[in-house]
């Protein structure tokens, strides 16, 4: 590898992105992605502007928005159906430029894989350690083989490894309280919304629509971690039985076997730096979030963009990552504890007064502070680093 070349380790959502940067800079870019194949499993994402905008710096936005689902109608509603809030997705259009997305995850990652040449990433490569064996080199370690890179950025996920390596007196992932159940229709659904919001006691029941009509619904539950159902959607049906269409005719459109059960894990204990030495945290390494405000892939997206800007303008590697962390660990951090205060306030209330008076509380909000609560997160511009470009060239 030359003086500019740069070890991924992970090819999911953020190291796709952030490869795809370094690419568009000149770097000499391997992913290493531990999965033995690409199954592309997982559900739907919504992207708001902050991520679609990333996506344009990295020249990949176009094929993103014409994959996704707009969303301009839907909201926050009760279990019987009342409606609590409304979003209001032509607003937010009008205001930041663009409207939120829905997308399969799946989609998403094969739009960014196609932006990288294909010897770019190796898979059922796991990267067992990294070291600094001089100041301006590092060594990645897989099963196999020894890389030697300029910059290894770390994106290896909410349970990272080379994290745990890097600052060993850091508690790593908490257990957030809830668990979330999810899954893709295996047909059309008839959706009088885009994307929408139940919440119930201990409980949270959303969907994204997609563009086929398909459409992804996560389920979220109060509960200890562990626990696992041997039927998954007679359980879900169980619990979520006698809340409002379209919840059962989500799940009765859902393959058994296509469900996907997590525990939500988060990084309660803020790191106290992005960076050391020449290895870069991002994503879910960095600042793993609940999901409550579907800002996890649009961070990691930004932290890429951000990486990218500091590289191409910085004089030197270490300055450009000192820069990085300055500006992205306050961000993400901040809307990591915006993101744990969402849950606390909506689904993980429990108590019939707590769960009455929040409901109160949103139904009474005026539409204008429902706006502006997205705009907080959503409202961010991309640093410039060069003319986005439609590959890697």
């Amino acid at each position: 590898m030359g003086d500019t070349s740069a070890v991924v380790v992970g090819g999911g959502i953020g190291g796709l992105a952030a490869a795809i940067g370094l690419r568009l800079i000149g770097w000499d870019v391997t992913v290493l992605e531990r999965a033995a194949a690409l199954a592309d499993a997982g559900a739907g994402i919504s992207l708001h502007a902050n991520g679609l905008r990333a996506l344009d710096a990295l020249g990949v936005g176009a094929a993103v928005r014409a994959a996704a689902r707009p969303q301009y109608t839907g909201g926050t509603r009760t279990p019987t159906g009342r409606r609590l809030a409304r979003m209001d997705g032509a607003a937010l259009e009008r205001e930041l430029g663009t409207p939120i997305g829905g997308i399969p995850r799946a989609v998403l990652h094969r739009l960014l894989r196609e932006a990288l040449p294909a010897e770019c990433l190796l898979v059922g490569a796991e990267a067992t350690s990294a070291g600094q064996p001089a100041r301006d080199r590092v060594t990645v370690t897989t099963r196999d083989k020894v890389l030697d890179a300029n910059l290894v950025v770390a994106a290896d996920g909410v349970n990272s490894r080379l994290r745990a390596r890097l600052f060993p007196h850091h508690p790593g992932p908490a257990y957030s309280g809830s668990t979330v159940l999810r899954a893709i229709t295996e047909r059309p659904v008839d959706l009088a919304d885009d994307f929408s919001l139940t919440w119930g006691r201990g409980a949270e029941f959303g969907h994204i629509a997609f563009t086929d009509g398909r459409a992804e619904w996560h389920a979220v539950l109060t509960s200890p971690p562990g626990i696992r159902h041997a039927a998954p959607l007679h359980a879900l049906r169980r619990r979520f039985e006698g809340w409002h269409d379209p919840i059962p005719a989500l799940l009765d459109a859902t393959r058994p076997e296509a469900v996907l059960h997590h525990d939500m894990y988060e990084l309660a204990t803020p790191l106290p730096a992005f960076v050391s030495g020449r290895i870069a945290l991002l994503g879910d390494a960095a600042h793993a979030m609940t999901p409550n405000l579907g800002q996890g892939a649009c961070q990691a997206l930004e932290d890429a963009v951000t990486l990218t800007a500091a590289l191409a303008t910085e004089p030197a590697v270490d300055a450009a990552l000192a820069r990085y962390d300055a500006e992205r660990r306050p961000r993400s951090q901040s809307v990591a504890r915006a993101a744990r205060r969402a849950g606390r306030l909506g689904q993980q209330l429990a108590h019939p007064a707590a769960v009455a008076l929040g409901n109160t509380a949103m139904r009474l909000a005026p539409s204008g502070a429902t706006l502006r609560a997205v705009l907080r997160h959503a409202a961010w511009t991309p640093p410039v680093f060069g003319r986005p470009l439609t590959g890697c060239e």
